[in-house]
This record gives structure tokens, C-alpha cells and sequence, in this order.
């Protein structure tokens, strides 16, 4: 959620000054009525992976974001779409909500459905898409982790799940303090519920729930801690397929000196 202008306090962007000393790529490239999608951001971190290697200097692809990373270092290619079928399960997400569409993922595919947020409409409609265009599971799509695009040394930094959990929900209540809601306000004023990706951001999908009404302060804000954890699970959950990833805590003093270790830097 980075890519997109504006969308600051929720997504904990670096401000501009903090980027000057090591350049930053990818972030603010997109207005918030702008849909980002998997494909889109493998070609363009790749063109940037490329520019930056051809300098002589090493790209360091950092995010929450499983699939994302993975499009850009493994051998993931992308099914063509069918507009007709997105069309048509884009109008039962409109109608019915995710609840179904996420159902009968998990019937049709149940390896998929463990890595996709029930709620994220998008990505259910994506996915039950796949399935019908090519009559393959989703999850078949996903990354051979044999396979990767260049040479990677892949980094998971963790913690314990007794120090992340209030951790998460003290982001989410800072989020609120340090204006969110206005953020949120002025974002809408200029498209962001028109946009498919970015209404749907975990903070903001609630902030504006609040400005219309529908959520009192505290209700938005114990929502976004519960997806905020929610989110965190998968996160770990689909990090940890990577076994040959060098792994450390985030309290260890010496965390990025034995990655930094690890790549041979």
C-alpha cells in the first residue's frame, strides 16, 4: 500500500527525508483511484532490479506482502483474465460480499483459501477466476520455490507471538493518534473509494467506515487491530514455507549483521 501518494500514516511511510540516504524505489507511484495488481508490480520491480544491478549496486526488496515478493523473485507467471467471468464474480462480490466467493474457494481450492484474507474481495475474485479460465487450482499458480528469478538471500525477521501482538495493536492505536482519520478524510475527497485496492487497506477500510458513520472510534480501531493480527498470521504463515531463508528476531541486537552476514555483504 506504500505505492500509493498519500497514504502515509496508515501504511508507516518513511517521510521523504528519511529516504535520502539510501534510495528508495516504488513508493508514491500510484493515486489512490488507481488499482495495483501482482503482474503490474513484478514488471516494474524487476525493470528496477535490473537498472539498479547494471549500476553496480544490490537491490534489497523489503514488504509484508507473500505474493508480492514472490512474483518478484520466483519463476511466477500470471493466467491471462477472462472479463466475462471477472465481471460476473465481481457483481456477486457487489451483491452477496465475500462470504460465498471465499466458501466456495475453500471447496475448490483449500490451499489457496489459507493464503487469502476471507474478506479481501479482490483477491477471491482473482483466484475463483483463475480456476475457471484455466480449470487449475489457484494455488498452482504459485511460486516453485526451486525456481527463482535471480540470485536471492531471502531474510524473515520475526518475534515472538507475545511481543507482536500488543506491539500490532499499539501501530493501530498510534495510527488514529497521529491523524489517520484526516488523512483517510482527505484521500476520499479525491477518489480512494473509487479505487478497488486501496479502499480496501487495513486502517483505512475502517477509518472510513467511521467517517460514514457506520463504526464508532473504538469499533474501527479494535477492527483494524483484529485484521492487523489477522494479517500478521499469514504473513508468518506463508514466510515460513521459505527454509532456506536466514531467520532472526527482531530483538536481537545483531539481526541485521547476520543477514547482512548471510548475503555476503
Amino acid at each position: 500500500m506504500q505505492l500509493y501518494r498519500g497514504m502515509d500514516v496508515g501504511t508507516a511511510k518513511l517521510a521523504e527525508d528519511e529516504r535520502e540516504e539510501v534510495p528508495h524505489h516504488l513508493l508514491d507511484v500510484l493515486d489512490v483511484d488507481e488499482d495495483a495488481s501482482v503482474a503490474w508490480y513484478q514488471d516494474q520491480a524487476r525493470g528496477l532490479i535490473e537498472t539498479i544491478e547494471a549500476e553496480g549496486d544490490i537491490p534489497i526488496l523489503v514488504g509484508g506482502s507473500g505474493l508480492y515478493i514472490a512474483a518478484v523473485c520466483f519463476d511466477l507467471r500470471f493466467p491471462g483474465t477472462d472479463p466475462a467471468v471477472r465481471a460476473r464474480l465481481e457483481a456477486e462480490l457487489e451483491g452477496d460480499g465475500p462470504g460465498q466467493l471465499f466458501a466456495r474457494l475453500r471447496e475448490l481450492d483449500p490451499t489457496a483459501a489459507a493464503t487469502i484474507d476471507p474478506r479481501n474481495g479482490r483477491r477471491l475474485v482473482r483466484a475463483l477466476e483463475v480456476i475457471e479460465v484455466t480449470g487449475e487450482p489457484f494455488s498452482a499458480q504459485l511460486p516453485d520455490q526451486e525456481a527463482t528469478w535471480r540470485d536471492v538471500t531471502f531474510a524473515v525477521v520475526e518475534e515472538h507471538r507475545e511481543v507482536l501482538t500488543p506491539r500490532l495493536d499499539a501501530r493501530v492505536e498510534r495510527m488514529w493518534e497521529a491523524g489517520l482519520l484526516e488523512e483517510t478524510e482527505a484521500l476520499a475527497e479525491i477518489g480512494l473509494e473509487r479505487g478497488t485496492t486501496a479502499k480496501r487497506a487495513i486502517g483505512y477500510q475502517q477509518a472510513l467506515a467511521e467517517l460514514r458513520g457506520e463504526l464508532s472510534r473504538a469499533e474501527a480501531i479494535a477492527e483494524a487491530q483484529l485484521l492487523t493480527r489477522k494479517y500478521a498470521r499469514r504473513q508468518v504463515s506463508w514466510f515460513r514455507r521459505y527454509e532456506r531463508a536466514v531467520r532472526a528476531h527482531s530483538g536481537e541486537g545483531f539481526a541485521a549483521q547476520r543477514i547482512l552476514q548471510a548475503a555476503g555483504l
